[in-house]
């Protein structure tokens, strides 16, 4: 017998109402996963010239300091060994900037040669960490604290991250805003094919954060669709931008674009036209010497492109740390009243076990993606997030628009620890053949009763807006759907 969803619900007490969970929590900035690989663009750059299958055997490999280098780049990296190379990548705002050695970014970036897998594993900067010396302080100020006292500030932060998570942390790169805008205005600027419109009427402008008219603090950051040319500085805020209008508002989204600003720098530096500018180049390499600090020799750089050289974009996975539901860490007050995130429970172990298995969480490599099955009844879905990996209800939901198979609504789920997908079907049976290709689009199986979880996900939805429509299908979506 078919059973009413909407009167299941009304005459449930504890059932009532529904309110629409934001689509994906606030993530710590992601800029710098741009940034900190713009060093490795460089080397891009550098080790293809140098280590192409032309090169090895031309008069570049008789120079002596260049064969000695190529020679060393054979060498083994510190993690390779164990399979797994770490790099803290910290983004500042440097000198010129108030409170310049704060890390604005922190992002630790796991490299798993033997599969080629890289997971950038962000870390917001209010988050409470112990120094190395066992005292508390915002994990952003580590760097800064230690820069005051004349000592290695990115050092610092390794050092405390890495007892924090209980892993080693061989490598870190450092650049500042100016770095990024100073090499791509060396380039002449970038050509970036933008792939929706972006508007983010809270852009914060430079040297306005603590303007008393808080309005006066942002801009309207309006983007076209379509190539565009951008100068460093509308580059740094089409990586940078957080409140985005719609889907570019997704951390997502978000990460797509600093994917799309990485390609075009890449691109722009391996030009035929820029190659043969010798004094462009050695003007970057400035910019690089004089906005970058990292512990990486030039071997170790040039190794680092020989291994990773062939990782695809959907290999590059990236997860954050954040408050929202499911997440591990909760909103707090430091005894100053000043905002700060600690983990749930009030301790690490959670945050550990999920960094020392981020690769256990990451689906296998797919040869291609698989072709869609386009449903024959329309039906519609609502689609909940059960990992820890950012924006993937949005990815799913993406992938689906084109299956006859509308998405009312994408949330995150309090369980995030799911490797498969679930589809429950609210029709009970009515649209068998959209239950069938959702099922094939999604590599799902079939849940046969809400589990307890996802009810009381309902029900505390439910608070806020009662009028909600009920979805055909809902879908739990999992590990497995990152790259189907």
């Amino acid at each position: 017998m078919e059973v009413d969803f909407n009167k299941k619900i009304a005459n449930d007490p504890d059932f009532a109402e529904y309110h629409q969970v934001p689509e994906e929590p606030k993530s710590s900035r992601r800029f710098f996963y741009v940034v900190g690989f713009l060093v490795a663009a460089i080397i891009i750059f550098s080790a293809t010239m140098l280590m192409s299958s032309d090169s090895r055997e031309s008069w570049l490999g008789h120079i002596p300091f260049l064969g000695k280098l190529l020679a060393a780049s054979n060498n083994e990296l510190l993690g390779e060994k164990e399979d797994r190379i770490n790099i803290l990548l910290l983004g500042m705002g440097g000198e010129n900037h108030d409170g310049g050695y704060l890390a604005d970014t922190i992002m630790l970036a796991s490299l798993e040669p033997s599969t080629k897998k890289v997971a950038l594993i962000s870390i917001p900067r209010d988050l409470t960490v112990p120094d190395s010396n066992g005292v508390w302080q915002k994990v952003n100020s580590i760097n800064a604290y230690a820069e005051a006292k004349k000592e290695d500030g990115s050092q610092a932060t390794v050092d405390a991250l890495s007892s924090l998570l209980d892993i080693p942390i061989q490598y870190y790169v450092r650049v500042d805003f100016d770095g990024f805008i100073s090499i791509i205005d060396e380039l002449g600027g970038i050509t970036v094919d933008v792939e929706n419109t972006l508007d983010d009427y809270s852009y914060p402008i430079r040297g306005r954060e603590d303007n008393p008219d808080y309005y006066s603090r942002y801009e309207h950051l309006h983007i076209d669709k379509g190539l565009q040319e951008m100068d460093g500085s509308l580059a740094l805020k089409y990586a940078r931008s957080r409140h985005g209008v719609g889907l570019e508002g997704s951390d997502f989204a978000r990460s797509k674009r600093q994917k799309k600003i990485l390609s075009a720098v890449r691109n722009e530096l391996m030009s035929s036209s820029n190659i043969l500018k010798p004094g462009m180049l050695t003007r970057i390499a400035g910019q690089v010497l004089e906005h970058t600090a990292t512990n990486l020799k030039i071997w170790e750089g040039l190794r680092l492109w020989d291994l990773f050289k062939d990782t695809p974009q959907e290999q590059i996975n990236s997860i954050g740390l954040d408050d929202g539901p499911g997440g591990l860490l909760v909103s707090s007050r430091g005894v100053d009243g000043a905002y700060i995130l600690v983990p749930i429970g009030g301790n690490f172990e959670k945050i550990k076990t999920m960094v020392n298995d981020v690769f256990g969480q990451m689906p296998e490599t797919k040869s291609a993606p698989k072709e869609l099955e386009i449903s024959s009844e329309p039906a519609t879905i609502e689609i909940r997030n059960g990992t820890n990996i950012s924006g993937l209800a949005s990815e799913v939901s993406t992938r689906l628009e084109a299956t006859n198979i509308k998405t009312i609504r994408t949330a995150n789920s309090t369980k995030r620890d799911l490797k498969d997908a679930v589809i429950y079907d609210l029709t009970y049976g009515a649209k068998p053949q959209a239950l069938e290709a959702l099922k094939n689009n999604t590599n799902a199986v079939i849940g046969l009763e809400l589990p307890e979880w996802l009810v009381a996900d309902i029900k505390e939805g439910l608070k806020n807006n009662p009028k909600q429509a009920r979805p055909d299908f809902i879908l739990i979506v999992g590990t497995n759907n990152h790259q189907l």
